[in-house]
């Protein structure tokens, strides 16, 4: 863990070395930018830039896309489905995969919804300091916020930090939460236009307490709308002495040297690095064992489960572009990786390791030709030597009209080791440790995307995968991992399109899927649809921007995944169908100047029938709420 910090700051020191020592001629594109800071500068030039490099700017513009990305995640939850309280986890209305992920990802995956990856990170480029409040109530006895913060100490270096802490009571016994995530970013490029490097640190906290749902009285209670029992916090739940908490930490840095002479518009030859040193850690404490619920257990108080992992990627590159050629990269790289406990379990006729450690070396490539509008990309990667065999592979063709009108399809092929709690796993509960050597899961896709501000955008896949590895109840009635003997396939169809009829405004996206095989281990709604329609205009001589209407959600009916607090997992149950239940909302919107202003009546179906409906077997849907928060800009 030192070497990485010297390694890392090292780099950082090299980056500030390096912006003095450059060449004393500043290029044309940074003399504008001091040009722009002399009068008001324009949106365009406050750049948010990915871990890709894709850029795009700070929009400051309410439109109702904004409205559905203004939550917990900040980003549109149409696939998701919210538990009660704010910084719970989600159920999962579709099945996604990562595609280009070759090696097993760390347990707790309904701890990781609100946990930021390196690709989550984004790096700015402004002319000006730039700064970004967000604040959202919660559903009770907290709130939310997300507070940001850049600016360029000079036209090559930028510096950012953010903070995002939500911490909320909830409505029903014990399911406070309380979450941070710090991130800090670093973006720097060389006065001489050969140097380029990315650089982040992120510090994760998030808390969940844990109730285990409600009692199957309570879940009488709560289906038949008894009326005293309005006041959730009434309704009695399975335990009172648990919570769950994901910690992480990340140093991570991308960098890049030209090697010949950046001048050159036909030929760019480069060397690139990326390192990444990640660790994460979830915890699982309970005050008094639940043997009821889980099991045996080794103590009967005091349950304390750790389960830690640490993972170093280092990967260099060669990259080179040419007009004829289009854009090529090769990269090699290391993963080393431990992931594991302090003891081992022993018990007659078997033993349960405590640790899974190795390393991996990996080569890959990637490739992008466009002509005109037309193009073609490619990427690839594969496992050469460790205990993890995987690879990946995708190939894509597209046309593009322009940024916002294109058309793409093509095909993905993954290969890769379970998630690491499949593979080995230790806690109190006795039925809780196992050590498995699971095959790897391999998936292919065929899919087609298309975008078109005039006709709607339509995403549709085909997905076909064997040795889907998954949880569920054995014949105890314990959740325990399985893989699927038989292949699993599905398909999935996704539209959107908004309406303009002049002050007025429709947007609907509408989700079609079918488990073709594997309906036994795969279980997702048929139908998920989200329609809104609002008005939209300016008041108070353009002073106030404003959007207000009603949003109408719905997923059909189906056996919905159930959740186990003590893994921080969703498995598969078969014996309970639910969902098939409308919410509508209605809220009203505004922006003053460089504010957003947001304000919803949450469930508003919920004053006239009624709610007992469930996000998952025993963990009920939030009832009627009333919501509201802003996001607010400031360009210095």
């Amino acid at each position: 863990m030192k070497k990485i910090l010297f390694v890392f700051f090292f780099l950082m020191t090299a980056m500030l070395w390096s912006q003095r020592t450059g060449q004393k001629e500043r290029p044309e594109s940074l003399r504008k930018m001091d040009t722009a800071k002399e009068k008001k500068a324009p949106i365009n030039l406050y750049k948010i830039i990915t871990s890709e490099n894709d850029t795009t700017y700070v929009d400051t513009t309410l439109t109702i896309l904004k409205d559905y990305k203004f939550n917990y995640l900040r980003k549109d939850n149409f696939e998701l489905l919210p538990f009660s309280n704010t910084g719970q986890t989600y159920n999962s209305l579709s099945y996604q995969k990562d595609y280009e992920e070759t090696f097993p990802k760390f347990g707790a995956r309904a701890r990781h919804f609100n946990f930021m990856e390196a690709e989550d990170i984004n790096y700015y480029y402004v002319p000006t300091p730039f700064t970004e409040l967000y604040f959202k109530t919660v559903p009770e006895q907290g709130q939310q916020l997300d507070a940001f913060f850049t600016v360029n100490t000079t036209p090559n270096l930028n510096f950012s930090i953010a903070y995002k802490g939500t911490r909320a009571l909830g409505k029903y016994q014990h399911i406070l939460t309380s979450t941070g995530n710090l991130r800090m970013t670093i973006n720097y490029s060389s006065d001489s236009n050969r140097y380029y490097a990315k650089a982040h640190f992120v510090s994760q906290d998030l808390l969940n307490e844990e109730n285990g749902g409600l009692t199957e009285q309570a879940i009488q209670q709560y289906i038949n709308k008894e009326p005293e029992f309005e006041d959730r916090s009434v309704l009695a739940v399975n335990f009172e002495n648990a919570e769950s908490t994901l910690f992480g930490k990340r140093f991570y840095i991308d960098h890049e040297f030209v090697l010949n002479n950046p001048l050159d518009s036909i030929n760019r030859l480069s060397i690139g690095h990326i390192l990444n040193y990640n660790y994460e850690k979830f915890v699982f404490t309970q005050s008094a064992a639940e043997k009821g619920i889980f099991g045996e257990s080794f103590e009967s108080s005091n349950l304390n489960d750790k389960t830690r992992m640490e993972k170093l990627l280092n990967e260099l590159s060669l990259n080179y572009s040419n007009r004829t050629l289009g854009k090529l990269s090769f990269m090699a790289g290391y993963t080393g990786y431990k992931y594991g406990y302090n003891s081992v379990y022993i018990k007659p006729g078997d033993t349960i390791g405590n640790k899974l450690t190795g390393d991996i070396i990996h080569i890959g490539g990637n490739f992008k030709k466009q002509i005109g509008g037309f193009g073609l990309e490619a990427s690839a990667q594969l496992h050469v030597t460790g205990d993890f065999p995987g690879n990946f592979l995708e190939a894509s063709a597209f046309y593009e009209y322009d940024r916002n009108n294109y058309l793409r399809f093509g095909i993905n092929q993954n290969s890769r080791k379970p998630n690491f709690n499949f593979l080995l796993y230790q806690s109190d509960y006795i039925n809780y440790n196992w050590q498995n050597s699971f095959n790897n899961e391999i998936a292919q896709r065929l899919f087609g995307d298309f975008h078109s501000e005039k006709f709607g955008n339509l995403f549709g896949s085909l997905s076909q995968i064997q040795n889907y590895t998954y949880f569920t109840e054995n014949d105890l009635g314990n959740v325990k991992p399985f893989q699927a003997d038989g292949q699993v396939r599905y398909l999935k169809i996704k539209a959107e399109k908004g309406l303009d009829f002049g002050v007025f405004g429709i947007y609907n996206t509408l989700m079609y899927q079918n488990v073709l095989q594997g309906t036994d281990v795969l279980n997702l709604p048929e139908i998920v649809t989200r329609n809104s329609i609002y008005y939209k205009d300016y008041w108070f001589n353009k002073a106030l921007y404003l959007q207000t209407g009603f949003t109408f959600k719905y997923f059909s009916k189906y056996q919905m995944d159930a959740y186990n607090p003590v893994l921080a997992e969703f498995y598969v149950q078969n014996e309970q169908e639910l969902g098939g239940y409308p919410v509508v909302d209605f809220f009203f919107n505004a922006k003053i100047d460089q504010a957003r202003i947001f304000f919803k009546l949450q469930h508003l179906n919920d004053l006239i029938q009624g709610n007992n409906n469930f996000t998952a077997p025993g963990y009920p849907y939030t009832d009627f709420l009333i919501r509201f928060g802003l996001v607010w800009d400031f360009f210095l």
